[in-house]
């Protein structure tokens, strides 16, 4: 009897990965929205930027904000933070049109950078900006000759400009972190 048997041939074994030691291969991270890239990332850009010019216009329309330092240190640090928030939004935009995402460390920690600074510069600026107006409109009761609702208003926006920029900020350092 001529039977015919099957032949078994040998498999190599599959390489050892990490997987198979316990280690999960590291995915990629979902884009939360407010990230760099992002439409939510977008909308922050477009208020920091919003709140900042108008802060600086509202600043800008009195003619008494170059006689205090804190009113000058405004205008300066909502420029800036409106020239930051202007760039990273038209960045946004393209990354956007493209469909790409900003995953580059080096450009993150750019712009956890730039979001830290300005929005430590914003602050600042607004913190100072509110004692003088605290101190014109409440202590020296003077507001009939200043522009005290107009110094309320620009300090109301720079601070809306540091609360639009926070999150921006602690996306991006987290973004890094997490890489």
């Amino acid at each position: 009897m001529n039977v015919i048997h099957p032949s078994v041939h040998p498999v190599e074994a599959p390489p050892v990965t990490d997987a198979a030691n316990g280690a999960m291969p590291r995915g990629r991270m979902k884009d939360i929205q407010g990230m760099p890239g992002t439409p939510g990332g977008l909308a922050l850009r477009f208020s920091q930027f919003a709140f900042a010019v108008l802060s600086l216009c509202v600043m800008g329309t009195t003619s008494d904000f170059p006689s205090v330092t804190a009113f000058r240190y405004l205008v300066a640090a909502v420029s800036l933070q409106s020239l930051w928030s202007l760039i990273l939004a038209i960045l946004d935009v393209y990354a956007i049109l493209v469909r790409r995402h900003f995953r580059n460390p080096k450009v993150v920690s750019l712009f956890a950078i730039g979001d830290g600074i300005t929005s430590t510069l914003t602050f600042a600026a607004a913190c100072a900006s509110a004692g003088i107006t605290v101190l014109i409109g409440n202590d020296l009761n003077d507001c009939k000759q200043n522009h005290c609702t107009r110094f309320e208003t620009a300090t109301a926006m720079a601070f809306m400009s540091w609360f639009a920029v926070s999150p921006s900020f602690l996306l991006n350092f987290w973004t890094l972190a997490s890489k």
